[in-house]
């Protein structure tokens, strides 16, 4: 047998750009047996992901898993959108999203469940999927949503499957009323959500330094005009509240009436349902938002592939 020394274990790695606890175990399934230990490694995919890992995956699909009272969100990216309309893509991301529910969108708990079929944690799993699926897959965030008394609803834009698409709300609304027009009512509240993309619940959740900010800005416009301080005053803050109906949920206008803001459409809606309802929480996912993607030419991709072919 082989001396499985650190050395062997770094040229393993950058031969296969594998982890060097993966080496180490390949090495040891081996013997300690260079070229077995790369083969070991290919079959386990493990080379692939670790190779492709580093390429930015900002394509992929949001998927929602729902049970009763309680709803699940995740972002499963994938580098293509071609991938994310594969069938097995969409399932892996279903299931992903079903384990979110089982952990309440606890991140951390889903990236180490443990799934039944494959009998490994979901991290180990996402990163085999990335040899199958051949190119750099990634499980980016999760969230949950429950109620103690209400519904959580749910909204899927560009839908691709039934519950996949590329923005995905829920929204807890609490209340004991019909079940059946609350849902309702939550459905457009949650089409609002992803059209008007409110950036939070009540005026309390607002970043205080965005307020400033603005707020400072709005004074020195106003200033400008050359009114007096008190009217200065009074242009500014009702500025600052303009801009709190613009991006506070109950505040905003209602893009399902285009005339009453959210909160009043609630009040509206409550006679219909019969008990009061509050919102007690949404969750409002973009399919790679915040990634900065990189600009590829499919065409020189295509060529290199079969060059190394």
């Amino acid at each position: 047998m082989t001396q499985i020394t650190a050395s062997l274990i770094k040229e393993l790695r950058e031969s296969t750009g594998a982890g060097m606890m993966d080496c180490k175990q390949a090495l040891n399934e081996t013997n300690g047996n260079f070229e077995e230990a790369t083969d070991w490694l290919r079959k386990k995919g493990i080379g692939k992901a670790a190779k492709k890992a580093g390429r930015t995956a900002a394509e992929g699909l949001i998927a929602i898993s729902s049970d009763d009272n309680k709803s699940a969100i995740i972002e499963f990216n994938s580098e293509t959108d071609f991938l994310a309309k594969g069938e097995k893509f969409q399932e892996l991301s279903s299931t992903l999203a079903q384990y979110a529910l089982e952990v309440n969108g606890d991140f951390e708990a889903l990236s180490n469940f443990q799934c039944p079929k494959a009998g490994k944690v979901v991290t180990e799993v996402i990163k085999e999927s990335v040899g199958e699926f051949g190119e750099n897959v990634s499980l980016r965030r999760s969230a949950a949503l429950s109620v103690s008394q209400g519904v959580v609803a749910t909204y899927i834009h560009n839908a691709t499957a039934t519950n996949l698409g590329k923005i995905g709300v829920l929204v807890a609304l609490e209340s004991a009323g019909d079940k059946d027009k609350l849902l309702a009512l939550g459905k457009q509240i949650a089409m609002h959500i992803a059209a008007a993309k409110p950036e939070a619940l009540t005026r309390a959740e607002v970043n205080p330094e965005l307020i400033e900010r603005e707020r400072a800005i709005f004074s020195e416009q106003a200033a400008a005009s050359g009114k007096p301080a008190e009217i200065i005053e009074k242009m500014v803050e009702g500025r600052i509240n303009k801009f709190y109906a613009e991006i506070v949920l109950p505040e905003q206008t209602f893009v399902i009436d285009g005339k009453i803001s959210v909160g009043d459409a609630i009040k509206a809606a409550e006679k219909d349902i019969g008990a009061p309802v509050t919102i007690a929480g949404y969750e409002l996912f973009v399919l790679g938002e915040g990634i900065e993607k990189e600009e590829d030419n499919f065409a020189e991709e295509v060529a290199r592939a079969a060059g190394a072919a």
